[in-house]
């Protein structure tokens, strides 16, 4: 038995499975949910590499495992980040059933997920491209059906991600050449452009995320978030091993200044646009935007203080989009719109849902008390402490993503006198919207309660966790 086997073949067989002989909706809900949860206690408990002594019988869980020439390798120090990654998996394929989507998303979503975690395991680490590559032509199926023509914003999405993967792959064959001849200004004037190229376009760096907003007003919110989640999660810890194993970037002034200025252009375009838009679904694209900014911003500190930063964003990310795609849903399937015209006065007639919707936003802008605060508060402190001008931009793509939700509320309230107060989300519906605002604030008032995971996070890495 070895880890690579339980963590990444397994889900896939299961999503496979799923995927060919599971056709109720609820079914399909269940066992992914179930393999995702099992998978993120068996992370959690199971020890990698150490023998498990059950009386007479002995159990090891080896952490190599060869396949086609190439090594997937899940040590002990990746098992936090699986059970992120599963966790909130699970919390995706839960609520999945509710909005009628579980039987593509719950199959589906763990075959994605299994390839990208094979991505963060696979060596040599360069064929993690190639695996991210796969589970984006995945993706395709899943946004858009067998029996449909795909939509402008899936093939932009497609074309986008693509192009990425040779860039990436030209920077990783350049970059040996780099640690050769550290001397050659050019070959490491090339490699850099090249690598930033590659992952601009993975990470929908401005101004290349034209396609998501383009997306979620053309399929299911709910699908597109979870991809808006796993994908730019999944190419961040992408991009920190290739700044872990190579020093000439970590050490570049100018790759740091490329991505404190790629991350202000996202959080303040993100905020600014979500804050005069007039279509909510696109809020959540904009939010998605500011999210990936904030990730970018943190990888351009030092990092002792950047890298612990974007671990505490992950689960909160997660968690945040999960819920504002879910309110999303229910809202499109009864409106069939998204537009403030579509769904004023709704408030009244979906509480759980304006209040997940709302309060995911605000998380997203840093309100205090919420789960998106206590990064985003790091964050501005250690910007603060070196650039006066940087905290300033900063705020302003806070305050545009707060006066964002902040519109959408009083677009959502703005209802007749006369209009009574009937929930009409189902009971599945309103369990889940309560739980997970619930999650907000208690991630909010004791973001100490992940220490135990994020401490051990950096460990991922040999340069970046010490």
């Amino acid at each position: 038995m070895n880890a690579p086997l339980i963590w990444i073949f397994f889900p896939f067989l299961v999503g496979a499975f799923s995927l060919l002989f599971i056709s109720q909706e609820r079914w399909a809900a269940i066992v992914s949910s179930v393999t995702a949860l099992i998978l993120t206690l068996a992370a959690l408990v199971v020890p990698i590499d150490q023998a498990l002594g059950f009386g007479s019988f002995s159990l090891k869980i080896s952490s190599s495992f060869q396949i086609l020439g190439r090594n997937l390798t899940l040590d002990s120090s990746h098992a936090p980040l699986l059970t992120i990654l599963y966790g909130v998996a699970a919390l995706w394929f839960i609520g999945a059933e509710s909005v009628g989507v579980a039987r593509r998303l719950s199959s589906m979503g763990l075959i994605m997920l299994s390839l990208l975690v094979a991505s963060i395991a696979v060596q040599p680490f360069l064929f993690a491209a190639l695996l991210i590559e796969i589970s984006v032509l995945v993706a395709v199926p899943l946004l858009s059906p067998p029996d449909q023509t795909p939509s402008r914003g899936v093939l932009h999405f497609l074309i986008y991600q693509t192009l990425g993967m040779p860039f990436i792959l030209i920077a990783g064959w350049l970059s040996a050449g780099v640690e050769a001849s550290p001397g050659d200004l050019t070959l490491t004037i090339q490699s850099t452009l090249m690598l930033g190229l590659g992952f601009a376009f993975l990470l929908a760096v401005f101004p290349l995320y034209n396609w998501m907003p383009l997306l979620i007003e053309e399929g299911s919110p709910y699908i597109v978030g979870f991809l808006f989640w796993i994908l730019p999660t999944v190419a961040s810890i992408f991009g920190l091993s290739f700044l872990d194993r190579y020093g000439w970037l970590r050490g570049s002034p100018q790759v740091m200044a490329a991505l404190r200025v790629a991350g202000l252009l996202m959080v303040v375009t993100g905020g600014l646009w979500s804050a005069f838009q007039r279509h909510i679904g696109r809020m959540l694209a904009f939010m998605s935007v500011a999210e990936t900014g904030f990730i970018l911003l943190a990888l351009s500190l030092n990092p002792a203080t950047g890298v612990p930063i974007v671990f505490l964003m992950l689960i909160p990310r997660g968690l945040g989009l999960a819920i504002c795609a879910l309110s999303l849903s229910v809202l499109n399937s009864h409106t069939g719109s998204l537009r403030f015209s579509s769904v004023q006065g709704l408030a009244r007639a979906y509480p759980f849902v304006t209040a997940g919707l709302i309060l995911s936003a605000l998380s997203t802008a840093g309100f205090p008390l919420l789960a998106g605060f206590p990064p985003r508060l790091a964050l501005w402190n250690s910007l603060g402490g070196g650039s006066l001008t940087d905290s300033f931009w900063f705020m302003v793509g806070i305050l545009g993503l707060a006066t964002g939700a902040i519109r959408a509320l009083a677009v959502m309230v703005m209802a007749g006198e006369n209009t009574s107060w009937v929930s009409q989300e189902s009971w599945s519906q309103r369990a889940m919207l309560g739980g997970g605002i619930l999650a907000l604030f208690i991630l909010g008032l004791f973001p100490q309660a992940l220490s135990p995971i994020l401490d051990k996070l950096p460990l991922m890495f040999q340069h970046l966790g010490h």
